[in-house]
């Protein structure tokens, strides 16, 4: 049996908190077009699938960046630069996580979220990860995979990339430039000392980092109002988002204001809080019409 701080940096590879993104909205990608109502084994078998592509994928960016994370204080400590395990030990992760999870999609669900689940992969480890030491362009490429999961789900569940699929793409590939410009201008040093292009090193004053910021954050209030007008939800999930929307814009303006190192964590404080919001406002909006068939 592997010792307890072992089995604890196996579970870090997966990279759990962009797991647990993942997972959420995929289920939120699934569930929206079903209504509440679908076959619950379709379902568990799409969040096996993408959860397991999204370790396997986490596992290939320790992997890749096993060397650079050594000189980074805010990644020596995970399980590769550590020592607490070997990189063949994470590659051997990424590769069975990765076709395990594709295969599932694949074999249980359909193909077009199994080919959905294999660019995320594919986008995220070959692509994203060697393209932050070359360009500050990584954090939008980078926002495309980590927009993708809805639509694996929507997929899953239908067959098929309807309209709302891109609108869930779409706000989630906004919501990632504040999120992480923020994470960037908080770290920019260690990011500088590891060679990472991230858009606040690049550009040290910090104006085009807050300009891409605020700029995303505006986009998305109307972005984040269209499922309204498209009939996919309600108005009390319309004014549930305008309120969150301004308050996000709100805090990537001030930010851009001040500079500080203080509003940034603002920011990604606010990031995190209105993306769960956002969502949960759309899957309770989801689940009226699956209430509305119990009660009778």
């Amino acid at each position: 049996m592997a010792e307890p701080n072992k089995l604890s940096a196996y579970v870090d590879l997966t990279k759990p908190r962009i797991l647990t993104m993942v997972l959420v909205t995929g289920a939120l990608g699934y569930c929206l077009p079903a209504h509440g109502v679908f076959p619950i084994d379709r379902f568990l078998f799409m969040l096996l699938g993408t959860g397991l592509s999204s370790a396997g994928a986490g596992a290939f960016n320790h992997f890749l960046e096993r060397e650079i994370d050594k000189g980074m204080d805010r990644t020596k400590n995970r399980p590769l630069p550590s020592g607490t395990l070997l990189p063949w030990q994470a590659l051997m992760v990424g590769i069975a996580c990765s076709l395990a999870g594709v295969g599932i999609l694949w074999y249980f669900v359909n193909g077009l979220s199994a080919l959905l689940a294999a660019s995320t992969i594919v986008l995220y480890a070959i692509i994203y990860t060697p393209m932050k030491r070359v360009s500050w362009l990584n954090t939008p490429i980078g926002a495309i995979p980590g927009a993708i999961p809805p639509m694996i789900g929507w997929a899953a569940a239908t067959g098929s990339l309807e309209f709302g699929a891109w609108v869930l793409f779409a706000i989630l590939f906004l919501w990632q430039h504040p999120h992480f410009y923020a994470i960037a201008w908080m770290f920019k040093d260690d990011y500088a000392r590891a060679g990472f292009k991230m858009l606040p090193v690049v550009a040290p004053d910090g104006k085009a980092t807050f300009r891409q910021s605020w700029a995303a954050a505006l986009v998305l209030i109307p972005v984040s109002l269209w499922p309204t007008f498209v009939q996919m939800t309600g108005w009390l999930y319309f004014l549930g988002a305008f309120i969150i929307g301004i308050w996000f814009l709100s805090a990537c303006v001030r930010w851009r204001i001040s500079g500080s190192v203080l509003d940034a964590r603002r920011v990604l404080r606010v990031s995190v809080i209105y993306l769960p919001v956002l969502l949960l406002l759309i899957l309770v909006d989801a689940m009226v019409p699956a209430l509305e068939v119990f009660a009778r």
